[in-house]
C-alpha cells in the first residue's frame, strides 16, 4: 500500500481543522454519505441484472437485460418518468422494483415486448368477455320486465329493489374484493363471480315472492361487481399502457349482442315465461366459468412473491372490509328506503343512514391511522390530483348514469306505450334500444380515444361530460307528444354516460401502480354506484313528490268521473299506476269499459310526464359539477408508454399453476 493510499481518510475520519467551518464539514460528510448510498444502489442494480440474466439463460429466453429495458423505457417515454431504481414500492416484497412507483420491472417478466396474440391468449380474452357480459346482462334483462315480474309474484311496493338489490351489493363488495384480487390473484375470484351469477340466476328463476327474487339479485350483484372489476383489470394489465383503451374497449364490445336486452326480455316474458331469463343468464355464466377454469392461468401476483398463503391472509384488511361493506350497505339501504317504503322520518331510514355514516367514517379513520396494510394503500396516490378528479367525476356521473339506467325504461313504459293496458313487447323493447347501444357505443368510442389522443384526456372528458349533461337536461322537455325529440335527448345522454364512466376507469388504471389495478378499478366501480344511489334517492324523492301532486290534477277527475268514489280504491289505482301495473286497471269494478280504462291510463301517463321533469333538472347539477371537475383533470401523456403490467405467456408454466 503506497503512502498516499495509506494516509487517505474518509471525511468523517479527518482530524478537526480549527480553520474549517463546521457547516462546511457537515456538507462534506453528507456528500460522502450520499455517494455511499448511490454506490450501494448501483451495486444492487448490477446484482439484480446478473440474477435476471442468469434466469433468462437457464430458462432459454432471449430477454433483454434490465439495463437494456431501462434504456428502452427511457427512449419510449422521452425521460418523462423517473429512472428505474432497485427499490421495491410494494411493502414487504423485495423481488422486483418499479419505475417511478408505477410500473413493475425486474420480476422475471418482459414488460416491454408485447406477446403475440396466440390462441391461448385469445381464449383468455374470450373468457373475460363472458365474465364481463355475464356481470351485466342479468340487470339489463330482468330490469326490462319489472312490470311482468310484479304481475307474476307481487311486490309492487318493492319493485325498485329489483335493480338496487343488484347494484348495492355490487358497490359494497368490490372495495374489499379488488385488493383481495391484487394479492391472491384473479383466477379463483373470477370463478367465484361466475358461480354467484349461476346461483343468483337460479334463485331468481325459481322465486315465488319478491323478497326471494331480490335475494337472487343480491347474489347476482355480488358476482357482477367481482366479474366487472376482474374482466376490466385483466384486459388493462395485459395491454401496453398506451393501448389499454383499445383492449378494454374490445372487452366491452362483447356485450353488443345484448344491447336490445329489453326487447329480448319482453319477447321471452310474453311468449314463454320471464323465468327462462334466469336460465339464460345462469347458463351464460356457466360457460364463462368453464372457460376461465380451462384457459385463465395468470402468473403469480408480485404482491405475494415469497409469502405463504397464511402470511398473505394476515395482510388482508378484514376490519376495513367489514366497516366498508357494512357502512355502505346500511347507508345505501337507508337512502333507498327513504321516501319509498318508509318516510324520511321513519326509524328504518334514520337509523340505517346514521349508523352507515358512522361506520364509513370509522373506515376512513381505520385506513388512515391504524391498519398496516390498508385496502387502499397510499401508493394509489402516485398522481393524487388525477386520482381525486377521476373519483369525483365518477361519483357525480354515477347520478346521471342512474337517471338513464333506472328511470328511462320505466319512464318510457309509463308514458310512451299508449293507453292500452297490455302494450306490445316490441313497443316496450324498442324504447330501450338507445340505452344499450348508446352507453356501450360511448364507452367504446371514448375508450379508444384515450389511446388515440395519447393521454390528452382533459378536453376529451370535458366533451364527454358536456354531452352527458346536455342529454340528461334535455330529457326534462319530454311530454306525451314529442317522442322523436326525446329519443335524441336519450341518445346523447347515454352516449355521454358511456363516454364518461369507462374511460375514467381506464385513466385510473394508467395512473396507479401495476400491482393495484384491480384495487383502483374496484374503487371507481364502488364510487360510481354510491354516487348513483345518492342521485337515485334525490331523483325518487322528487319523482314521488311531483307524482303525488299530479294525481290530484290529472288522475282524480278522471277516476271520479268513472264512478270510483271510494278513497281506498282510488289509492289502489294510483299505486298500481305508479308501479307500472296498468294491466290491473280493468279489474276495478267501476272502470268497466275500454274507454274508461284508456282514460285512466292516459291520465296516469300525464302524471308521469309532469313528474319526471324535476328528475332531469336535478341531473343538470350533477353534470355541471362533472364538467367543472373535468377542467382540472391533468393530461397523462407521460404515462402512455409500451409497458405491460402482466404478460400472459403462450404456455401454462409451473409457477402459473400455483396462482389463485
Amino acid at each position: 500500500m503506497d503512502a498516499e493510499s495509506s494516509t487517505r481518510r474518509l471525511p468523517s475520519q479527518e482530524p478537526d481543522d480549527p480553520g474549517k467551518d463546521p457547516v462546511e464539514r457537515r456538507e462534506v460528510i453528507d456528500g460522502a454519505l450520499r455517494d455511499a448510498v448511490a454506490l450501494i444502489q448501483d451495486a444492487l442494480v448490477h446484482i439484480q441484472d446478473a440474477v435476471t440474466h442468469i434466469q433468462n439463460v437457464v430458462e432459454g429466453r432471449d430477454h433483454k437485460t434490465p439495463s437494456e429495458v431501462e434504456k428502452a423505457v427511457r427512449v419510449d417515454t422521452n425521460d418523462s418518468l423517473a429512472a428505474i431504481r432497485a427499490v421495491s414500492r410494494v411493502p414487504g416484497n423485495n423481488t422486483y422494483y418499479e419505475k417511478g412507483g408505477l410500473r413493475t420491472m425486474g420480476d422475471g417478466q418482459d414488460h416491454i415486448v408485447e406477446e403475440p396474440m396466440t390462441m391461448r391468449k385469445f381464449m383468455i380474452f374470450v373468457a373475460m368477455g363472458f365474465l364481463w357480459t355475464g356481470s351485466q346482462i342479468p340487470l339489463y334483462l330482468f330490469g326490462g320486465i319489472i312490470p311482468n315480474i310484479e304481475a307474476s309474484i307481487g311486490g309492487a311496493d318493492r319493485y325498485v329493489w329489483i335493480a338496487l338489490g343488484n347494484l348495492i351489493p355490487l358497490a359494497t363488495v368490490t372495495p374489499f374484493v379488488g385488493p383481495l384480487s391484487d394479492v391472491f390473484g384473479r383466477r379463483q375470484i373470477a370463478m367465484f363471480a361466475s358461480l354467484c351469477g349461476i346461483v343468483g340466476s337460479t334463485v331468481c328463476a325459481c322465486a315465488n315472492s319478491m323478497n326471494m327474487f331480490i335475494g337472487g339479485q343480491t347474489l347476482i350483484g355480488v358476482g357482477s361487481g367481482i366479474g366487472e372489476l376482474t374482466a376490466l383489470a385483466v384486459a388493462g394489465e395485459s395491454a401496453p399502457t398506451k393501448k389499454r383503451g383499445i383492449y378494454i374497449g374490445g372487452i366491452i364490445l362483447t356485450i353488443i349482442p345484448y344491447c336490445p336486452s329489453v326487447l329480448y326480455a319482453q319477447l321471452i316474458s310474453v311468449y314463454a315465461s320471464w323465468r327462462f331469463i334466469g336460465l339464460w343468464t345462469g347458463l351464460w355464466n356457466l360457460v364463462g366459468l368453464v372457460l376461465i377454469a380451462i384457459f385463465y392461468w395468470p402468473p403469480p401476483r408480485p404482491n405475494a412473491g415469497g409469502l405463504t398463503r397464511r402470511q398473505i391472509a394476515k395482510r388482508l384488511d378484514y376490519v376495513g372490509g367489514f366497516l366498508s361493506a357494512a357502512g355502505l350497505t346500511l347507508f345505501l339501504a337507508g337512502l333507498t328506503w327513504a321516501g319509498n317504503q318508509y318516510t324520511w322520518n321513519d326509524n328504518h331510514v334514520k337509523v340505517n343512514i346514521a349508523l352507515g355514516a358512522v361506520l364509513i367514517v370509522l373506515f376512513f379513520v381505520w385506513e388512515i391511522f391504524f391498519v398496516p396494510y390498508p385496502m387502499f394503500p397510499a401508493r394509489l396516490k402516485q398522481n393524487p390530483r388525477a386520482l381525486y378528479v377521476v373519483c369525483f367525476i365518477t361519483f357525480v356521473s354515477g347520478a346521471n348514469f342512474f337517471a338513464v339506467l333506472v328511470f328511462w325504461p320505466t319512464q318510457y313504459y309509463a308514458i310512451y306505450t299508449g293507453d292500452t293496458p297490455f302494450p306490445s313487447p316490441v313497443t316496450v323493447g324498442l324504447g330501450s334500444l338507445p340505452v344499450g347501444f348508446c352507453i356501450i357505443g360511448g364507452s367504446i368510442i371514448f375508450s379508444i380515444a384515450v389511446t388515440i389522443l395519447k393521454g390528452k384526456v382533459r378536453l376529451l372528458m370535458v366533451i364527454a361530460c358536456v354531452i352527458m349533461t346536455a342529454g340528461n337536461g334535455s330529457m326534462a322537455a319530454a311530454n306525451l307528444d314529442n317522442l322523436p325529440g326525446v329519443y335524441a335527448a336519450v341518445t346523447f345522454a347515454c352516449l355521454g354516460v358511456g363516454a364518461v364512466i369507462v374511460p375514467l376507469q381506464i385513466i385510473s388504471t394508467i395512473i396507479c401502480p401495476d400491482d393495484l389495478i384491480a384495487t383502483v378499478t374496484a374503487l371507481t366501480i364502488s364510487v360510481r354506484i354510491v354516487g348513483g344511489v345518492i342521485g337515485y334517492a334525490a331523483y325518487y324523492h322528487i319523482l314521488r313528490t311531483e307524482f303525488l301532486k299530479a294525481i290530484f290534477v290529472y288522475l282524480a277527475p278522471v277516476v271520479i268521473g268513472s264512478g270510483v268514489l271510494d278513497p281506498i280504491e282510488f289509492g289502489e289505482i294510483a299505486i298500481n299506476l305508479s308501479g307500472n301495473l296498468r294491466s290491473t286497471i280493468p279489474q276495478f269494478p267501476a272502470i268497466d269499459t275500454p274507454e274508461k280504462v284508456a282514460a285512466v291510463i292516459h291520465a296516469g301517463r300525464q302524471c308521469f310526464s309532469t313528474a319526471y321533469h324535476g328528475v332531469y333538472y336535478v341531473s343538470i347539477a350533477f353534470g355541471g359539477a362533472a364538467i367543472l371537475a373535468a377542467c382540472f383533470l391533468p393530461d397523462i401523456t407521460k404515462l402512455m408508454d409500451n409497458h405491460i403490467a402482466v404478460q400472459y405467456r403462450t404456455e401454462r408454466s409451473a409457477t402459473e399453476s400455483g396462482d389463485s
